[in-house]
């Protein structure tokens, strides 16, 4: 695993037992290498001279068995680098930044008890690479079910507004659907971050023609994609009663079900990564656009979901990601440069955008989408023992 963002040094390189003896790619790259053994019996075994400074560790498994690595702090727990799905036999590298202090290899076996290896000492050179303590799927609980309760009351307040889309063309209102698409579409966006738990009711509700054999006219096209390409391309709001009322059905079987619902803790972390990297992929590309132009509303709906995520995240990112005020502000800023381009009330559509504005929108959610990687990396749940 290559840890993103810098959080935890850890640059994982490809390699086998051939390896392990310092030759072939990994002896090219001018750094000191260290070879340890990974193995319940003698898990750190090799690290006699420790030093300071970036160098590579050469992780030979010697057990019958696959297993994960942390090398780690033995007073904090802080870890400053991982690899996982060590193979038995095999090598997998290792590169950290090693500064004064105490640290000691933490060997994972599958379906084992964790081993803790000596510690080391290293009393010269400058200042260690980054670290974090991990965080563990116990310690996402409390995060993940408060986000499931902002989630519920999500679906209260979307399924309010569905109903007043599908009772809009019930009275052959196509004016007044257009007008209740965005409102509704927006609340169903903002809980993006539950797109996983969501399961197949998240095609019935947003999915779109991408795949179907007769794409925007194909039967399987249904949910809000399929309303908004209905009510931005002349049909009747007769053609469209049934899908409103399958989007709307669909809206409150999901919101009853959610109650019984339980989202797996360890997701919550990605999906703070996942939505703004779906608003890269498809929103700002305009994929997404069925006639509606509501794009750019959609990524201000994703802003707000990842926020949403990151505000129960935040007190156990606080003390380990560095730069997550910074986060926060690049999250403000994104919301202020699209909030900027709104004028009386209307979003504009996407290709209504000049190059420099979409070029500068796209590189504001690219820099995030590479931040909150990190998050997603933090958050990933990891054993400890």
């Amino acid at each position: 695993m290559l840890l993103a963002g810098g959080l935890l040094a850890a640059l994982v390189l490809p390699g086998g037992p051939e390896d392990a003896a310092g030759q072939g790619p990994a002896a090219t790259d001018g750094l000191r290498h260290t070879t340890v053994e990974v193995s319940p019996g003698g898990c750190g075994r090799g690290w006699g001279t420790p030093r300071p400074g970036t160098q590579v560790f050469d992780l030979h498994n010697t057990s019958a068995a696959a297993a994960e690595v942390y090398l780690k702090s033995p007073r904090s727990g802080a870890v400053y680098g991982e690899v996982e799905g060590i193979g038995p036999g095999t090598t997998r590298h290792l590169r950290v930044r090693l500064g004064r202090g105490s640290y000691a290899f933490m060997c994972l076996p599958d379906d084992a008890d964790a081993v803790t290896g000596p510690t080391v000492r290293i009393d010269g050179g400058g200042r260690a690479g980054p670290a974090a303590a991990p965080v563990t799927e116990h310690d996402l609980i409390p995060p993940a079910l408060d986000y499931q309760k902002w989630v519920a009351g999500g679906l209260d307040h979307l399924v309010g507004r569905t109903g007043t889309l599908r009772a809009a063309l019930a009275r052959r209102d196509l004016a007044g659907a257009r007008d209740a698409w965005l409102p509704a579409h927006l609340a169903y966006e903002r809980l993006g971050a539950a797109y996983g738990a969501f399961g197949d009711a998240d095609q019935q509700i947003n999915g779109t023609s991408a795949g179907l054999p007769d794409g925007d006219r194909d039967p399987a096209f249904t949910g809000f994609h399929r309303i908004e390409y209905g009510l931005w391309h002349g049909q009747s709001a007769d053609s469209l009663r049934a899908p409103a009322a399958a989007l709307d059905d669909a809206v409150r079987k999901l919101r009853d079900d959610w109650a019984q619902t339980r989202m797996e803790p360890a997701d919550l972390g990605l999906r703070a990564h996942e939505i703004l990297e779906n608003t890269l992929q498809s929103e700002l590309t305009g994929r997404t656009d069925y006639g509606s132009g509501s794009t750019l509303a959609t990524a201000r709906a994703h802003l707000d979901g990842t926020r949403a995520v990151l505000t129960r995240l935040r007190p156990l990112l606080v003390t380990r990601y560095p730069g997550l005020s910074h986060v926060e502000g690049e999250l403000s800023r994104a919301q202020r440069l699209l909030d900027g381009l709104r004028e009386d009330g209307r979003w504009p559509a996407l290709n209504h955008l000049g190059r420099s504005r979409r070029e500068r929108i796209d590189a504001v959610f690219g820099d995030l989408v590479e931040r909150l990687a990190s998050v997603a990396t933090l958050c990933d749940a990891r054993r400890t023992v």
